[in-house]
């Protein structure tokens, strides 16, 4: 009996991506929800490539902090932005490697021929994040109203038995720590920075880079290319500018700061670590036929990409030094071949770390089991912008901004070869090799 011929894969073109201008949390978009960031970035998408939302067929946007009352902010998104009812969405959590996975899923759609046009993404807002009551406080009042509704004043008194006023009054903070291991993610930067030596200077000086080469970016206009101004209700003119980066970060001023995590010994201060950010961003894929039936010209093709988890103590942080060399094996290529480098930065002692262990001999033997060493990445082809200390990281939207950027800097710098990378919360890895269309 004759085999059936496997089916080929289709190739996944990155036709446009843009972002909203990235804003401190509790500044510029203080009062929108995530869902209305993300459908300005949509919007943006759609304005610049010119493309029609009847031919989308799925949105897939990455949240982390989801407002209970828009828990698939993805189908907001889009109806929001003016896609058809028809058109379906769902939403990513992988923590900072949400809008990451937005775009890997959505490439799989198209690669296995589920789908022709995706849009991918991500949203988050940290100015209005769901701040929950006590536990004993919830028990109450579900038992009070669903589960256990008391029939007499005596059944009521029994409920106010078990709370104490502060339970009334005290909120829970939002947790910020790793569920597994009860460690905040600085905690565990600064047990990275400790295991290798990596000094307060090194990620001062690695934080003033980003900073500087961040501002420069605004100052040359280099950035107006993938950000959609934004005019937010009750503000007097646009937004149009990302207003993390920092002209006067120098080390002499944030030397001065002292450690976030540890007060005493610590290196990790909140100027060489990322900040909560509010943002949107969203990534148009296509296949390759489709793009050509539409006459759209592509930028990049996705080459391959990998996912890893790690240890969550010791390699939370290591991503990328795990998910770079999975990927560059299935896209058979080396470090060496990679020309453009948009890693996410959530602190500088990870990015030092990661930069490190991709350059270390024992690194690679002892986790990867491989002879040598990936390769040494060259500063100089790294966040060539600036990165998420200075932009900003909204937790579901960096991935949509690190392809945006990977795909422009290729084409404006004549590479071939790009890789996005992250770090997430969970010990999650990925990394996302692209290759330029016009290479």
């Amino acid at each position: 009996m004759a085999k059936k011929a496997e089916k080929k894969a289709r190739r996944v073109a990155v036709i446009e991506g843009c972002r909203i201008p990235f804003q401190r949390s509790g500044t510029g978009y203080y009062d929108l929800m995530a869902w209305s960031l993300g459908q300005f970035a949509v919007k943006g998408l759609l304005a610049r490539t010119g493309v029609s939302p009847q031919d989308i067929d799925q949105v897939l946007m990455g949240c982390v902090a989801n407002d209970i009352a828009t828990t698939n902010v993805a189908r907001e998104v889009a109806l929001g932005a003016g896609l058809p009812r028809t058109v379906p969405a769902h939403t990513c959590t992988v923590a900072c490697l949400s809008a990451n996975m937005a775009f890997t899923n959505g490439a799989n759609l198209i690669e296995t021929g589920n789908a022709d046009a995706v849009i991918a993404g991500g949203v988050e807002t940290f100015s209005d994040v769901d701040i929950k009551v006590t536990k004993r406080y919830r028990r109450f009042i579900l038992n009070m109203t669903m589960y256990h509704r008391p029939k007499t004043f005596a059944d009521t008194l029994k409920h106010l038995r078990n709370m104490s006023p502060l339970d009334f009054l005290l909120p829970e903070r939002p947790a910020v720590s790793e569920y597994s291991t009860g460690l905040l993610m600085g905690q565990t930067a600064e047990r990275l920075a400790k295991r290798l030596g990596i000094s307060r200077r090194e990620q001062d000086e690695y934080a003033v880079m980003s900073h500087q080469r961040a501002f420069k970016a605004i100052q040359d206009g280099v950035l107006e290319k993938e950000i959609v101004p934004v005019v937010a209700p009750g503000k007097d003119k646009a937004i149009a500018h990302d207003n993390g980066p920092r002209e006067e970060t120098t080390l002499e001023k944030i030397g001065k700061l002292k450690g976030a995590f540890d007060k005493r010994y610590g290196s990790v201060t909140a100027a060489n670590s990322s900040f909560l950010t509010d943002g949107g961003s969203s990534v148009l894929l296509m296949s390759e036929e489709k793009a050509k039936e539409l006459g759209l010209t592509p930028k990049a093709y996705l080459r391959a990409y990998a996912y890893t988890g790690q240890d969550l103590v010791e390699e939370l942080l290591l991503g990328p030094a795990f998910s770079i060399p999975a990927a560059l094996k299935k896209a058979g290529l080396s470090l060496s071949d990679i020309g453009v480098f948009e890693i996410h930065e959530a602190f500088a002692a990870q990015m030092i770390a990661n930069v490190r262990c991709l350059n270390s001999r024992a690194f690679a033997k002892e986790k990867l089991g491989l002879g040598r060493e990936v390769g040494e990445i060259d500063y100089d082809r790294l966040n060539r912008y600036g990165g998420s200390l200075s932009l900003g990281h909204p937790f579901g939207a960096t991935g949509g901004r690190l392809i945006t950027t990977c795909c422009n800097r290729m084409i404006d710098e004549g590479q071939q070869f790009g890789i996005v990378a992250g770090c997430g919360a969970g010990a999650i890895g990925n990394a996302i090799v692209l290759e330029a269309a016009q290479a």
